[in-house]
């Protein structure tokens, strides 16, 4: 089943930041570009999403100085913003585990389509959170923030990122509310079939760091974990060991990521799918020897993209900086349109914002001097 082409009026790229948030306001032919922001300046925004079922809805994953971490919500494209009644935060102290709080919410997901008013977020540390009245007021979801065999695979809050451990990647099935997706840094890949009643891990074939078990859910440490749009049994992972492909009703992870060159190798964050064909995917490798630099390999900075699935990569990097370019891209800040040649976007760690009208053959900043770039959505408005 393939998506439909769009061709838009407007699209808007939302881009989050460590101080704020801007919208990018583009025309059809993706070639005018208003900017409007900042919003929330000085502020860390972790993701900035409009809902595709109103086409008006945004919410933003928002950390301030005197509010701590809580949730925006517009419903006029960010004309006015208004903040939860209840934003996400664990619940008292449950089966003898030690109490929790929400450091910052990093992952918004929308619900279902037959699911108005429902929406998913990932915290850190990792917890899952659902609010059912559009972003206002939110909950624990599922039994995992306090059940102690998924306490225990969180491991602690120095086993996550640089910046804290991670609940990410929330998927929902688009063919049925009842199937979720969800992803840890640390903690692996798990999967829901019941609505989030249960889940179960999803790591067979995944590698770990050498010398640690991969037996251990602690241990796996996925990036991005994505869903085809136009097929939603095939899955594509970047994780810290690799990339790989998962296709339903298989349950186990191949590497794909072992066929780009070897002096890039295939570790990174972002992970960008083709709209309308599954076998089309873009990554964004980073520097992961030693300890783990995350800057650009050799500051050479390029996009790779695999047109058969991952059998082959080839490497895109006409308009990028030839040369020393010590950034990366964060996992939630690279994306697509879904115009009929697909647009490409990223956002770097120096605050620069780069797109691609052709699928990645070439490249253009549309913005520079922003702060540290955390997301880059597109959306398009109702």
């Amino acid at each position: 089943m393939s998506a439909q082409n769009t061709k838009p009026d407007h699209l808007v790229l939302l881009v989050a930041t460590r101080k704020g948030a801007w919208l990018y306001h583009g025309d059809a032919a993706r070639q005018s570009w208003r900017v409007d922001g900042p919003h929330f300046l000085g502020h860390i925004i972790n993701h900035l999403v409009l809902d595709p079922r109103d086409g008006r809805t945004l919410l933003a994953a928002a950390k301030t100085g005197h509010l701590g971490p809580t949730i925006f919500r517009s419903t006029d494209l960010g004309q006015s913003w208004q903040e939860a009644a209840k934003p996400p935060a664990f619940g008292p102290a449950a089966n003898g585990l030690a109490a929790r709080s929400v450091d910052h919410t990093f992952w918004l997901a929308p619900g279902h389509a037959a699911e108005p008013g429902v929406w998913y977020a990932g915290t850190s540390p990792q917890g899952l959170f659902r609010s059912t009245d559009g972003g206002m007021n939110w909950a624990p979801f599922s039994c995992i923030n306090d059940d102690p065999q998924y306490r225990q695979w969180f491991g602690t809050v120095q086993d996550g990122t640089p910046d804290g451990p991670k609940l990410h990647s929330i998927i929902v099935d688009p063919h049925d509310a009842q199937h979720l997706y969800f992803a840890m840094s640390g903690g692996g890949v798990h999967e829901s079939r019941d609505g989030g009643q249960s889940f179960v891990p999803l790591v067979d074939g995944m590698d770990v760091v050498e010398g640690f078990d991969p037996t251990d859910i602690s241990f796996h440490d996925p990036h991005c974990v994505r869903l085809c749009p136009s097929n939603p049994d095939r899955l594509y992972q970047q994780n810290h060991c690799g990339i790989y492909r998962l296709d339903r009703p298989g349950s186990i992870w191949v590497r794909i990521g072992r066929n780009l060159p070897t002096e890039v190798g295939d570790i990174g964050f972002p992970l960008v799918l083709h709209p309308r064909d599954d076998r089309t995917a873009w990554v964004f490798p980073m520097d992961g020897t030693e300890v783990w630099p995350r800057t650009s390999p050799g500051g050479r900075p390029a996009v790779y993209a695999t047109r058969d699935g991952g059998s082959s990569w080839q490497r895109h990097d006409a308009g990028l900086p030839a040369s020393q370019a010590w950034w990366t891209v964060k996992r939630q800040a690279m994306t697509a349109d879904r115009q009929d040649s697909v647009g490409l976007y990223f956002g770097t760690t120096s605050g620069e914002l780069w797109h691609s009208l052709d699928e990645g053959r070439q490249w253009s900043c549309l913005a520079r001097h922003l702060p540290e770039i955390y997301a880059v959505e597109t959306a398009y408005p109702g």
